[in-house]
């Protein structure tokens, strides 16, 4: 097993079968469950794995301890994919105290049934391993009521849960300074925007407290360790949960004959005449919601494209609306166009969505009826340019 620092080990395992992460997010690149392991005078387990993977994550335990029996596990998250293990693990190791705070405690006596011993820990409390020991924060709401890190201040490294994790397997090495990270910054807006992104505030409260702490390695329940990058990783955090902008523009549209794609594409064309060259289009039907939810995270400006269906917004265009406003997404330039028949609605729905958003609006929706017109066009590209004029006016 790889070794983080002295006599501190990554015992985590690689998930490339999973498709589909919480069953809904695509796992193109698959995804890492981060357990380690402290063995000093006393043995430390940080975290369990997924379930599915219990037997490979026992042979890595047993590599390292070669008949040591674990004394401690730190349970700094309840989520079945981090704590799924925790019911065989006892089994195995019943002398083990459990580890966590009263709230991890509330809803571990709803998932397990374990007669072990447990160490109720609150802010700022020690655990004391030999020449280490761990102190715990509680950071509430990134993204659980009951997370919790620990922090190891020997060689400076936090334990932080979900925090700074991402999507991805670890292919060769646990850590960033063995690893092109590239691969890793996209997957990593993904997980903060589908999986944090709900949760700003929280994670800029834990933030200013970790801001405390000297830091030379993280540890996070998903992705790499970082240690290379890990300046870059808090400074993102950072910034995502402030839900701070760049210059750019998402165009997302629905469409069922290729009227409103053309709308798209000419306000898309209207965006860059205007003046930005970082415009995304993404129709609905082919991309998954997350991978655009990432980039309304990251880009300023959101252009929605609908046709009328059924007196609403297109299925899709609905849904996507639903997830970036579970998310509280604010500060942004909006903009909308669509399409109808014989009787219009979307537009009015999308106009009123960006209202309730309570975004910048940009000129009004165009809303064309039947055939895409040469005016229709016009309109679309101008209202792209609009669009393109505000962004920009607001970073002066």
């Amino acid at each position: 097993m790889e070794t983080i620092a002295r006599d501190i080990y990554y015992v985590g395992v690689n998930d490339r079968q999973k498709h589909l992460f919480e069953n809904y997010l695509p796992l193109p690149n698959g995804v890492a469950y981060n357990s380690y392991l402290i063995t000093d005078d006393k043995i430390a387990l940080i975290d369990t794995v997924d379930i599915s993977m219990i037997g490979r994550f026992l042979a890595n335990i047993d590599s390292v301890l070669q008949g040591r029996k674990i004394d401690y596990l730190v349970v700094n998250h309840m989520e079945p994919d981090h704590a799924g293990s925790i019911g065989l693990l006892a089994q195995k190791y019943p002398e083990m105290t459990i580890v966590g705070n009263a709230k991890t405690f509330d809803m571990f006596n709803g998932y397990f049934d374990v007669p072990n011993n447990r160490l109720e820990v609150k802010e700022g409390d020690s655990l004391k391993l030999g020449s280490r020991q761990l102190t715990f924060y509680m950071a509430p709401m990134v993204h659980w009521p009951e997370v919790m890190v620990a922090y190891e201040a020997q060689d400076q490294i936090l334990f932080s849960a979900d925090a700074f994790g991402t999507f991805g397997t670890l292919d060769g090495s646990c850590l960033d300074t063995n690893l092109n990270t590239d691969r890793y910054w996209d997957d990593m807006r993904r997980y903060y925007a589908c999986i944090v992104g709900k949760f700003g505030k929280a994670t800029q409260v834990a933030l200013k407290k970790l801001s405390a702490l000297s830091l030379k390695t993280i540890c996070s329940t998903h992705g790499p360790v970082w240690q290379k990058d890990i300046n870059k990783t808090v400074a993102l955090y950072d910034k995502w949960s402030r839900y701070e902008a760049e210059q750019g523009v998402v165009v997302a549209y629905g469409t069922m004959y290729g009227n409103t794609e053309q709308l798209a594409e000419a306000f898309a064309q209207g965006v860059v005449s205007g003046g930005l060259k970082e415009v995304k289009i993404y129709n609905v039907s082919k991309t998954d919601a997350s991978y655009i939810l990432a980039d309304v995270f990251k880009y300023k400006g959101l252009a929605l494209g609908s046709p009328t269906y059924m007196n609403e917004t297109y299925p899709l265009i609905e849904s996507l609306m639903s997830k970036i406003e579970h998310r509280g997404i604010p500060d942004r330039v909006f903009a909308c166009f669509g399409g109808h028949t014989w009787a219009g609605g979307s537009c009015k729905k999308m106009t009123e969505w960006g209202e309730k958003m309570k975004w910048t609006a940009v000129g009004n929706a165009v809303d064309n009826r039947q055939g895409v017109k040469a005016d229709d066009l016009l309109q679309a590209q101008q209202l792209g340019m609009a669009m393109a004029k505000e962004i920009l006016n607001q970073s002066k």
